[in-house]
């Protein structure tokens, strides 16, 4: 009878382990779905959380990368153009500080920078822009595509508008801001990358998601 009772209290200590693992310490961004299903006779509500697709695009070296390639790390994505007059300097100047302030988490961090502009934004143009701005990340990547599916990705799943806009300065309107997406794919932060607060907010973020639910320090 005494065993069973430790059995019965090792077994509540990793039940109650595995729980505390599972909690979120950040919200799931986006519109959500309610799936309804049978357990054991009783009808059971899942929420069901939009999650990112799967995509593709050449690099600033011509390579060609896909979402696969940079699966199991946390992403922190952005959407601009290197002919922006307005806020994507900014922006840049921020995702090089967040970038910088992160390199003990290198590995486990992926930056993401989209062109919405890819009949200008070549990999060529793409590569000028790091060498402008002096970015030797090696956890960083310039992407190129499709100016449509890039629109639409930047809206339905990195939760960002991004779009032609003659009126707008460049050509191009689009949200200043930078996206974090877990390993699983999901958002779990859009914050402002023209603010400096808002960048140190998404660098706290990161850092509890990655101890909180990935055990990293």
């Amino acid at each position: 009878m005494k065993s069973f009772f430790i059995l019965a209290g090792i077994l509540l200590v990793i039940a109650c382990h595995s729980e505390k693992k599972k909690q979120r310490v950040l919200p799931i961004i986006g519109n959500y779905d309610i799936e309804y299903r049978q357990v054991n006779g009783v009808e059971v509500a899942d929420t069901v959380y939009p999650k990112m697709v799967a995509f593709s695009y050449l690099n600033q070296d011509s390579i060609k990368i896909s979402s696969k390639d940079m699966k199991g790390k946390i992403w922190i994505a952005e959407f601009f153009f290197t002919s922006c007059p307005t806020i994507c300097p900014p922006m840049t100047r921020q995702m090089i500080r967040l970038n910088k302030n992160t390199k003990d988490l290198e590995k486990y961090l992926q930056f993401i920078s989209f062109s919405i502009n890819p009949t200008h934004d070549t990999p060529s143009e793409l590569k000028k822009y790091i060498h402008k701005h002096h970015i030797k990340a090696k956890n960083w990547q310039f992407f190129t595509g499709d100016e449509a599916k890039t629109h639409e990705l930047g809206i339905n799943n990195f939760q960002i508008f991004a779009g032609q806009d003659p009126a707008s300065a460049g050509g191009y309107a689009h949200s200043g801001a930078f996206t974090l997406v877990d390993r699983e794919g999901y958002v779990r932060g859009v914050y402002l990358g023209t603010d400096p607060k808002e960048v140190n907010k998404l660098e706290k973020d990161l850092r509890k998601l990655l101890k909180y639910e990935y055990e990293v320090n």
